[in-house]
């Protein structure tokens, strides 16, 4: 049984972290541009933060990849809006253990959760030739 919930929450442990990128593995991919890159814009991304003037390959390197970008057109022309989520943990596990008769039965289960909503919806980057125009955070 022990064996069975070391496995487990190891498992569990790399499901969750499977696909997860970090500022410092996001730098140490594009590490030539941020090389080049002024030394307040390079803190500013070390710390996971961006601003208005920023390019969309500085943005990818401070907070990974949006979780669903789209295009706005206005009467002003057009632009581009990525939005990024509350990453947060979002998973349940669960285990179960059971007899019936003499028998013993073991279960146990692990959910990622995707379900879709906005209300997750924690910031909107604005994008427009290439660089941010614009900057939209949700307050709580």
């Amino acid at each position: 049984m022990k064996n069975f919930l070391v496995r487990l929450v190891v498992g569990a442990a790399l499901v969750f972290t499977a696909g997860c990128s970090t500022v410092a593995s996001r730098i140490q991919s594009h590490q030539a541009s941020f090389d080049s890159w002024p030394a307040e814009v390079r803190d500013q991304i070390r710390a996971g933060h961006i601003a208005v003037g920023f390019t969309a390959e500085m943005v990818q390197v401070a907070l990974g990849q949006p979780e669903r970008a789209y295009a706005r057109t206005t009467e002003k022309g057009s632009s581009e809006v990525w939005v990024y989520v509350d990453s947060g943990p979002k998973f349940s596990i669960g285990i179960g253990v059971g007899g019936y008769g003499g028998s013993t039965a073991y279960g146990a289960g692990v959910t990622l959760v995707d379900d879709g909503f906005r209300d997750n919806e924690m910031l909107r980057v604005i994008l427009e030739g290439g660089r941010v125009v614009a900057i939209e955070a949700r307050r709580r």
